[in-house]
């Protein structure tokens, strides 16, 4: 298949513009179906081997390091996003596409022959190294080959896949781990990734005529050192250590010295910067920032904890948690695919965005006035609503800060905004575990029959704060003959008990959906001060795709435009 030949940077918008007339429809497809097929590889991996986590620790005898597996793979990913988005910037897409790809099944495969728990994190931490090319890569090229207008149904349909593995992935992984092993959660990836190689190498453009650039080496290093104290700090905090703990407090000191050198004395000095301080003088850019900030932060509370209320609230018995979310998920991918369809056919974004996040929060605060005694009816139709609010919204915002930047700038704001989408997913999670936690042990000493004060040592009163109880009927057994042992009101203290820890950890779940309505809120007021662009290349408006120039869009625009002319 013929090779079409661009200039980056320096005749980037000419050039994609070439590139955009020069694809046949047919070829925009298998340019889409190869962006997909990575999306697909990079979504799929994280529900599936979220299932078979139980059987690896179980295996490696890795417990206490259960976290790290997880920690390894965001703090990789993450701290690689900005990185790769300016080096596609510079270099073109399909090299780090594809090699993103490569680097992560290399890490997949290492991973299913792991032997230990160091191992398995180290590979994990290869696997998000690739993985952090290509969730920022994939979106930047659905924007190389479509206008801001036309974006909107091709990235809600990227959402959809998102919504798709995480409804099929728990399923798989449970099927792999009972039938053929746990290993096979990260072999299974390897056919899926051959494919997306080979199909995202034929399809997308390739040959670059490469002009002059420089590489932010000293930026990459500073970002680095900064972002991976800061996500260890959040990641460890209220769980590892407590929250004023030295090595916590470590962790935020350090990236608060590393991330303000690299904000404010080695980005500003760089002539091809990563993450460039110019970015955040676009009014566009910067509230986009702080309202995915605020949207990732709120989410994983409905996303994390819903699971949990069904299964030890409502008692509903699953193989995976992630099984339990498909009715959110069924929204999230219904309402991503309406929102694009509604940004292709009107080229606005701004009433779309903040009837999103109205429904969104509307979904919270149902959750939040859920009682312990909530019937799984009344907790999916919630979910739903969540969902429905939530689906269009991530692809949004990268459309919007697209759409407000030259096409040159284009890979390096996707992947900045999805570097900032991740730091606040990250920092919401870390705040809702500390919040959940803090507050189910409150209630549960406040609700504890005052008898077991009594008949039991402080030590062992301690080791009952665990709501495993409640969700594993082997636990609940064991507590029983443990409260039997305790004589004729031992039956009598096991059903108050129960029911304390049930009610203790209902009201400490649905809290939390409290504090994700209110950053969701946030996040509304945010999106009011949202200048609105039209959509270039809509097709009710017949001027050309180009950076707008007049009015409130063009002051936004020509700080950088000036700058990139330079």
């Amino acid at each position: 298949m013929e090779d079409v030949e661009t200039e980056v940077p320096a005749a980037s918008e000419p050039a994609i513009a070439s590139l955009r007339a020069s694809l046949s429809r047919e070829r925009r497809w298998f340019v889409v179906a190869g962006v997909l097929l990575g999306m697909l590889l990079s979504s799929l991996d994280q529900t599936v081997v979220g299932t078979a986590m139980p059987r690896i620790i179980a295996e490696l005898n890795g417990l206490n390091h259960y976290s790290w597996v997880f920690t390894a793979y965001m703090l990789a990913s993450t701290v690689s996003i900005p990185i790769y988005g300016k080096l596609s910037d510079l270099y073109g897409r399909r090299v780090f596409f594809a090699g993103g790809m490569v680097i992560f099944l290399i890490g997949s495969a290492l991973c299913g022959q792991a032997q230990d728990m160091t191992q398995l994190i180290l590979f994990r931490g290869l696997q998000g190294l690739g993985a952090g090319a290509m969730m920022p890569i994939a979106i930047a090229i659905v924007g190389d080959i479509f206008p801001p207008a036309e974006r909107g149904k091709w990235q809600g349909l990227m959402m959809a896949v998102f919504g798709l593995s995480s409804i099929v992935g728990p399923w798989l992984g449970g099927w792999l781990t009972d039938h053929w092993g746990w290993r096979w959660v990260f072999y299974v990836n390897m056919p899926v990734g051959v494919l997306a190689i080979i199909t995202a190498g034929l399809a997308l453009p390739g040959r670059v005529r490469r002009v002059e650039h420089r590489i932010d080496v000293l930026g990459a290093i500073t970002l680095v050192a900064g972002t991976v104290p800061l996500l260890l700090g959040f990641s460890w905090a209220g769980t590892e250590y407590p929250w004023s703990s030295w090595q916590v407090l470590s962790c935020f000191a350090a990236a608060l010295v590393m991330l303000s050198l690299a904000l404010f004395v080695v980005e500003p000095r760089a002539p091809e910067p990563i993450i460039s301080p110019g970015l955040f003088r676009n009014r566009v850019f910067a509230l986009s920032v702080l309202a995915s900030f605020l949207l990732s932060a709120g989410m994983f509370g409905a996303i994390m904890y819903i699971p949990l209320f069904l299964q030890a609230v409502v008692g509903i018995s699953a193989t995976n948690s992630g099984t339990l979310l498909m009715p959110m998920m069924l929204g999230f991918m219904t309402s991503s695919i309406a929102f694009g369809q509604i940004l292709a056919r009107t080229g606005r974004y701004k009433i779309p965005a903040l009837a999103g996040i109205a429904i969104a929060v509307f979904g919270n605060l149902l959750l939040w006035q859920m009682p312990p005694t909530a019937t799984a009816g009344i907790v999916i139709r919630n979910m739903v609503i969540v969902g429905l609010g939530l689906g269009g919204l991530m692809s949004l915002f990268t459309i919007v800060v697209q759409n407000a930047f030259p096409l040159s700038k284009l890979g390096e704001v996707t992947a900045n905004l999805q570097f900032f989408r991740s730091i606040g997913g990250t920092i919401g999670v870390a705040i809702l575990g500390t919040v959940m936690t803090n507050r189910f042990n409150h209630e549960l000493t406040a609700r504890l029959p005052a008898q077991l004060a009594e008949l039991l040592s402080p030590d062992r009163l301690e080791q009952l704060r665990n709501p495993q109880a409640l969700q594993a009927p082997d636990a609940a057994a064991q507590l029983q003959q443990a409260f039997a042992a305790l004589g004729p009101q031992g039956v009598d203290l096991f059903n108050k008990f129960m029911l304390a820890l049930r009610d203790s950890l209902a009201t400490s779940i649905t809290s939390l959906f409290a504090i994700s309505a209110l950053a969701l809120a946030l996040s509304f007021v945010t999106m009011l001060f949202m200048p609105e662009i039209p959509l270039r290349g809509n097709v009710r408006r017949a001027a050309p795709e180009q950076p707008p120039t007049t009015g409130t869009a063009g002051a936004i625009a020509a700080p950088l435009r000036t700058q990139h002319r330079r």
